[in-house]
This record gives structure tokens, C-alpha cells and sequence, in this order.
């Protein structure tokens, strides 16, 4: 069964019992102070040039950068890449910066399975360099997954789960994957109610499309399987190798009537409801406290995107009530 552990090699330096073999001296953008003037527009424009040029790289000296994209390693798209970069050479230039930590090496930003196939070839690499910081790395990464080899739903899913985890908006995670705020909310819902041990364990799985996932999602809300246990359900249960099929046996861990099903909860008192309205009087949402929780629900439709804006500016309304003058 393929793994995403064949993509450590990529996800690590090279350890240092590990020789590798002797590599080119990294080049740098050049960055050097101007002059003012006509010869200095000259030079920014003789740098502006260099930084577009494509040098080779030694693959060894190139790194993960941004997010986790691909969720496992295809070996046999990996043994095709590699016949036709063997055959044709590389046509297309990988992406990269300056490691921000180390000064020999550098961070891919997009051409992952490129820098793997060029490296089991023991080929340089074509590539461009860029000085990106964190936030233009994950947008470009994001971008040109979308442009060139789609992400699988799940992907995406996992793609934006990562981008929300790391303190982005909804703006910036519909940017980076090229989709609307309704799909973004669908998507974290999945790679929310889904434990990232499932959905690594199943993988990819491209022609799983977003209906089915989203159904999978609502039917593991029901069950209480571990999730150690439920990979262990897609592992005996999965009837070959691809995603696709360790998808279908998590299906029907989580569908079939043996499933265990979810405790019923023990009996609270009755919740009470608020209406929330607006300065002109109209119910925009209500307030429901129960013994032990608190909901607010908003209408789905009509309420102009306040439901996003309330989802993005939680925290930051969170943190001035915390600054609230304390009464004594």
C-alpha cells in the first residue's frame, strides 16, 4: 500500500550519517544596494532579470515549504514521472526560496513530486528562486495545485484545515484554493468532524468526489469508533491498494449495522432561547443555552455574510471581552 512516508525524504533534511553527493553551491537572487538614478534603474532592472532566470539545483538541497498538500505517494505516477523526465528532460521550472533558517539550502513551493523524481534520477534540478515570505509561499502553493494537477477533494479539505490552523482567513484560504466561502465552509466541516488519522489512512482517494465525502463526514459524526480503531477497520477491510478502495472500506465501517452508535446523552433541563435582533428591530439570529452549552444560530440565507464575518472575528471579539473593564 502506498504511504505519504515515502515523502520524508523530502519532509527532512538529510541526516548526517547520510552522504549525499557532492552539490552545487547555492545561488541567491542577487540583492544589492542601488544607486539613485539612471544607473540605478538599470541595475534594480539587471536584478529583476536574475531573479527570473532558471539556474539548477541539487534536488538534496531542497526541502518541504508551506503545507502538506498531497495526503500519500504514488508509486506508479512517481515511475512515470521519472521515464519522462528521463526521456524528455524537465520542460517545466520548479519554484523556490531561501531557507529561512539555513543558508546551504532552499524550500520547494511547488514541483514536490518533480524534486522526487529528479532526485531518484540523481538529476538537477531546473528551478526558480524567490524570496517569498510564509503567507506568499502557501498562496502560490495553493494557486498552482489549482492550476496545474487538481488536489482531490480531501486534499483540498486537508489544504484548507492546514491554512485555518495556521491563523488564516476565510479571504485567504478561498484565494489559495481558488473557491468560495460556501465550499471553504463545507470543506472545514469535513476536515473537522474527520480525525486527520482517518483521512491520512484512506488518502487521496481522487474520484471520491465532494458529495460522498460530505456524507461520510455526517454519517463518522454518529458513530463513536476511535479513530485508531477505524483505521484498523480501513486497513482489514480495504479489497486492494488505492485510496479509493481504503475510502469504500471506511464507508462501510462507518454505514454498516454493527457500527457502534453513540451513547444517548443524559437528560437536561429544558434550554431557553433568545431572539438576537438588529437597531431596525429584525431577528438576524437566537440564542440557545442549554446545561452545557451555548449555540448561536443564524439564518443561512439573507444575513449578507454577517455569518462569515462573525466566524472570522470571533477571536478578536473574544480578546476585548477579555479587556472588559471587571466590575469589583
Amino acid at each position: 500500500m502506498a504511504r505519504k512516508d515515502l515523502l520524508k525524504g523530502l519532509m527532512t533534511p538529510v541526516a548526517d550519517g547520510d552522504t549525499p553527493a557532492p552539490h552545487p553551491t547555492r545561488v541567491d537572487p542577487a540583492r544589492p544596494r542601488y544607486a539613485t538614478g539612471a544607473i540605478g534603474a538599470v541595475s534594480e532592472s539587471i536584478a529583476a532579470l536574475k531573479s527570473r532566470a532558471v539556474v539548477d539545483l541539487d534536488p538534496n538541497l531542497i526541502g518541504a515549504g508551506g503545507l502538506t498538500d498531497r495526503l500519500e505517494h504514488d508509486s506508479d505516477e512517481h515511475a512515470r514521472l521519472m521515464a519522462s523526465l528521463k526521456e524528455y528532460g524537465q520542460q517545466v521550472p520548479i519554484l523556490v526560496r531561501p531557507h529561512p533558517d539555513d543558508a546551504d539550502r532552499y524550500q520547494i513551493v511547488y514541483g514536490r513530486r518533480r524534486v522526487l523524481a529528479l532526485r531518484d534520477l540523481g538529476l538537477d534540478a531546473k528551478a526558480m528562486i524567490r524570496d517569498l515570505d510564509d503567507r506568499a509561499l502557501v498562496m502560490a502553493q495553493g494557486q498552482e495545485n489549482t492550476a496545474r494537477r487538481d488536489l482531490s477533494f480531501i486534499e483540498k479539505c486537508n489544504f484548507a484545515r492546514q491554512m485555518q490552523a495556521a491563523d488564516y482567513d476565510r479571504k485567504a484560504i478561498c484565494d489559495a484554493l481558488n473557491v468560495d466561502k460556501t465550499l471553504i465552509s463545507r470543506m472545514l466541516s469535513v476536515a473537522d468532524r474527520i480525525p486527520i488519522d482517518v483521512i491520512e489512512a484512506i488518502g487521496a482517494a481522487p474520484s471520491i468526489g465532494r458529495d460522498r465525502w460530505l456524507q461520510f463526514a455526517a454519517n463518522y459524526e454518529t458513530i463513536t469508533v476511535p479513530a485508531e480503531d477505524m483505521v484498523g477497520e480501513i486497513n482489514i477491510g480495504a479489497t486492494g491498494n488505492a485510496s479509493e478502495d481504503r475510502f469504500n472500506a471506511a464507508w462501510d465501517a462507518v454505514n454498516s449495522d454493527t457500527a457502534p452508535k453513540p451513547k444517548q446523552p443524559p437528560k437536561t433541563n429544558p434550554s431557553s432561547s433568545q431572539k438576537v435582533v438588529s437597531e431596525n428591530g429584525f431577528e438576524i439570529g437566537k440564542v440557545t443555552r442549554s446545561d452545557d452549552k451555548v449555540t448561536i444560530a443564524l439564518p443561512r440565507d439573507g444575513n449578507g455574510g454577517f455569518d462569515d464575518w462573525l466566524a472570522d472575528n470571533l477571536t478578536q471579539i473574544h480578546r476585548d471581552w477579555l479587556k472588559r473593564p471587571r466590575e469589583e
